[in-house]
C-alpha cells in the first residue's frame, strides 16, 4: 500500500486530482478507485502524466462526475447514461468517471443489451486485459490500496497481454477488443498471449459488426504508435487485416525484386511506415508510407529480363485510394494527402538522373504544392534495401533532388502556385464568356512560367497573354 501512496505523489497531476476526488469520495459515503489505462499507465511510469483519467465509483457515476465538475468549475460534463459514465472536459485534461457496472451482449452489436450496476471487483472481469483490470481506492482511509485479482501487476512484468476472463467470450463479446490489443501490443511493446491470441484468430470475423469510424480510429491509434509495424503485422498474422483492410493484407506473400525494397510487398510495406514513423508524428503521413503501394498486387506482372515489375502502381494506387477511403471513413483531407503522395511517390527518383530539366524540378513542387517535404520523407522512407551502400547511393540521390530544388527557385513560392491572372481578366482580355477556352488559356500561364519562359509574376503573365492575342 504505501508502494502505491508514493507512486501516485510522483505524479504530480494524478496526485493533485486525487487528493480532491478522494474528499468528495468520502463526503459522499461512495467508494472511489482509480482503474484502467490510467493505473497502468502510472504503474510503468509514474511521473509521465497520462492524457486521461479513469475514476470508478460503487454508485452514480454520473452524479458524482457531476460533483467534481463543479469543484473543478467545468460548467458541463457529457453524460451516457446508458453506461452510467460521464466525461468531465477539464481544460488541462479529460476525467472518466464511471460508475461500476457488468455487462451483457447480444450477438449483433458490441453495445452491451443490459447494463447493471455492481462492486469494483465484478467491474474490473469486463476489463478487456489484464494490465487494465487493476484498481486503486482513493478513499481517504483506504488511499493507495491496490486491488489486482487478475495478476495484472505481473503480466505488465512480463510485457504480456491476456484478458482476464475467457478469451473467445471478452473478443466475442467486444470484438473492437481485437484491435485494441494489437494496439496496446504496439504502443507497450508487449506480446498478446498465447491463449489470447489464438481466440483473436477464431473470432476476427466478429470484427465486421464493428462500426467503420471505430475501426479507422484504432488504425490511426496504431499507426500513432513508436513502432506501428507491430501492430500492423499482429493484425495480419491474427487475420484481422483482411476484414478491416483487405488491400492491405492482399500484399502479404507476394514477392518483388529486391535492389531497392524487402524482397515481400507487406514487410516492405511495414518498413516504410516504420522508417516515416522515426521521421514525422504525422499520422497522414504513417498513413501514406501503409498506403503508397496499394496498387502493386495488381499491377504486379513477372517480366524474363526485369522481374517483377508493378508498371503504372503510381496512379492506379491515387485512384483506388478515392473509394478506399470513402469505405474507411477517412476525412477529405486524409484522402487528398494520401492519394497525392501515393500518386508522385516515384517522381523524385526519376529526378535524381543527371540531365534532368529545371521545368521538370519546378513541375514536380508544384504538383505536391505544400506536401512536397511530406513527399521527400515518405520516399526516403521507402528506401527498405538491406546493402548499406545502396543506402547510401539512394539517400544521396535524394539529397540531391533537394539541392536542385532550391537551386531552381525558392519552394515556397511554387507550394502554393496559382496563375497570377485571374479568369475574369483572361475573359475580358480575349472578350470570352466562361468556359472551357478560359482554362486553356491559364493552363498556358501556368506552363510557361513552370518551364521557366516567364517569371512568376503578374507583370510577366500579362505580357504573355498580350503576345498571345496579337498572335491570334
Amino acid at each position: 500500500m504505501a508502494i502505491i501512496k508514493d507512486i501516485i505523489k510522483q505524479n504530480k497531476r494524478l496526485h493533485e486530482i486525487s487528493k480532491i476526488i478522494s474528499h468528495l469520495a468520502d463526503m459522499e459515503d461512495i467508494k472511489c478507485y482509480l482503474v484502467g489505462g490510467c493505473v497502468r499507465d502510472l504503474i510503468l511510469n509514474p511521473e509521465k502524466d497520462s492524457i486521461d483519467i479513469d475514476i470508478m465509483v460503487e454508485g452514480d457515476g454520473i452524479n458524482f462526475a457531476q460533483k467534481i465538475a463543479k469543484e473543478l468549475r467545468v460548467s458541463k460534463i457529457v453524460p451516457f447514461k446508458k453506461f452510467a459514465t460521464a466525461k468531465i472536459p477539464y481544460k488541462k485534461f479529460e476525467i472518466e468517471v464511471a460508475s461500476a457496472r457488468a455487462e451483457l451482449y447480444s450477438q449483433e452489436s458490441r453495445s452491451p443489451s443490459t447494463v447493471k450496476m455492481t462492486n469494483v471487483e465484478e467491474d474490473l472481469k469486463r476489463r478487456d486485459f489484464t494490465v487494465n483490470a487493476m484498481a486503486i481506492c482513493i478513499n481517504n482511509r483506504n488511499f493507495g490500496e491496490f486491488l489486482d485479482p487478475f495478476n495484472g501487476m505481473d503480466d505488465l512484468r512480463r510485457k504480456v497481454l491476456q484478458t482476464p476472463m475467457d478469451a473467445n467470450i471478452t473478443f466475442s463479446d467486444d470484438p473492437l477488443r481485437m484491435m485494441r490489443a494489437t494496439y496496446f501490443a504496439s504502443k507497450l511493446n508487449f506480446t498478446i498471449e498465447k491463449n489470447s491470441f489464438e481466440a483473436i484468430k477464431k473470432n476476427c470475423e466478429r470484427i465486421e459488426i464493428v462500426s467503420q469510424e471505430r475501426i479507422t480510429n484504432e488504425l490511426f491509434k496504431i499507426l500513432a504508435t513508436e513502432k506501428p509495424s507491430i501492430g500492423l503485422e499482429l493484425l495480419q498474422t491474427s487475420g484481422l487485416m483482411k476484414y478491416i483492410f483487405p488491400e492491405i493484407s492482399n500484399m502479404f506473400g507476394l514477392d518483388q525484386s529486391n535492389e531497392y525494397h524487402h524482397k515481400d510487398i507487406f514487410y516492405h510495406t511495414l518498413e516504410v511506415v516504420d522508417n516515416a514513423a522515426s521521421m514525422s508524428v504525422n499520422t497522414n503521413l504513417r498513413l501514406a508510407a501503409l498506403v503508397h503501394d496499394i496498387a502493386k498486387p495488381q499491377t504486379r506482372r513477372l517480366s524474363k529480363t526485369k522481374g517483377y515489375t508493378f508498371y503504372g502502381h503510381d496512379d492506379v494506387g491515387a485512384r483506388l485510394l478515392i473509394d478506399i477511403s470513402k469505405k474507411m471513413k477517412f476525412s477529405n483531407d486524409t484522402r487528398n494527402y494520401i492519394s497525392k503522395l501515393t500518386a508522385l511517390h516515384l517522381r523524385p527518383i526519376g529526378l535524381a538522373k543527371d540531365g534532368v530539366t529545371d521545368s521538370a524540378i519546378r513541375r514536380l513542387i508544384v504538383d505536391a504544392g505544400e506536401e512536397i517535404v511530406d513527399l521527400m520523407k515518405l520516399c526516403r522512407a521507402d528506401i527498405t534495401t538491406k546493402n548499406p551502400k545502396n543506402i547510401k547511393k539512394y539517400l544521396s540521390n535524394f539529397d540531391r533532388v533537394e539541392k536542385r530544388m532550391n537551386e531552381v527557385i525558392e519552394i515556397d513560392e511554387l507550394r502554393s502556385f496559382q496563375s497570377p491572372v485571374r479568369g475574369a481578366e483572361i475573359m475580358k482580355m480575349f472578350k470570352l464568356s466562361p468556359g472551357k477556352e478560359v482554362g486553356k488559356i491559364k493552363s498556358l500561364v501556368e506552363e510557361a512560367i513552370i518551364n521557366g519562359d516567364i517569371k512568376n509574376s503578374y507583370s510577366e503573365a500579362i505580357a504573355f497573354l498580350d503576345r498571345m492575342k496579337q498572335e491570334k
